[in-house]
């Protein structure tokens, strides 16, 4: 369950306040939140990741009011619980794709299941390169890897910041397919945040800011 109410948000006093509708998602459901560059989208996934605080709301994970923990409560709870597919690929290059996989789980403090990530991996069409650095690997490639690391710990919440907004409109659908069924088999919420209005097809709950 991912639920918001009266968010806003705020970089520096004398900029605007964000101030961001609020979201209630049951169980299993998915949401798109739509808008133009600089309307506010990754600050609203920011604050729902809780990489930032608000000026004032709340931010519930299942029952959890995920700005009132500590910083290490914060973590521990983010690392178990929310999976986060960003623009820019977080892996760590000097690593293969398989070791990425093993140190995502390690830092979750879930069991290093290889079966899992080999059934992953399969889903995902990266079985020829888990033994490949991240350095070795395509945009596609890269793409999928982080979809994987995002979802290798089984996470309550999928975030994800523009995962389309640079595919052609064949790899836009390829993409939305994994990131709806990667949600589905984890039994999670999926949030995806974009200006890509192509991807509208494929959710019911739908935000514009």
């Amino acid at each position: 369950m991912v639920q918001t109410d009266n968010l806003k948000f705020q970089y520096k006093k004398a900029e605007p306040l964000f101030h961001f509708p609020n979201i209630t998602l049951e169980e299993q459901e998915n949401l798109l939140i739509l808008g133009k560059s600089g309307i506010g989208k990754t600050t609203l996934l920011h604050l729902l990741a809780g990489l930032l605080k608000p000026v004032s709301g709340s931010v519930m994970i299942d029952d959890v009011q995920i700005n009132r923990l500590s910083h290490s409560q914060l973590d521990t709870f983010r690392g178990q619980n929310m999976g986060l597919v960003f623009q820019k690929n977080h892996a760590v290059r000097s690593l293969t794709v398989l070791d990425n996989l093993k140190a995502r789980l390690f830092f979750s403090k879930k069991p290093i299941d290889l079966a899992a990530i080999a059934s992953l991996l399969e889903q995902l069409d990266l079985k020829e390169t888990q033994k490949k650095k991240v350095n070795e690997l395509s945009e596609g490639q890269l793409q999928r890897l982080g979809i994987a690391m995002a979802v290798i710990h089984n996470p309550q919440v999928i975030l994800a910041d523009e995962p389309t907004s640079s595919l052609d409109d064949e790899n836009c659908s390829a993409v939305m397919q994994l990131l709806q069924q990667q949600a589905e088999k984890n039994q999670a919420n999926l949030v995806v945040i974009t200006h890509d209005i192509r991807m509208k097809s494929g959710f019911k709950n739908i935000i514009t800011l």
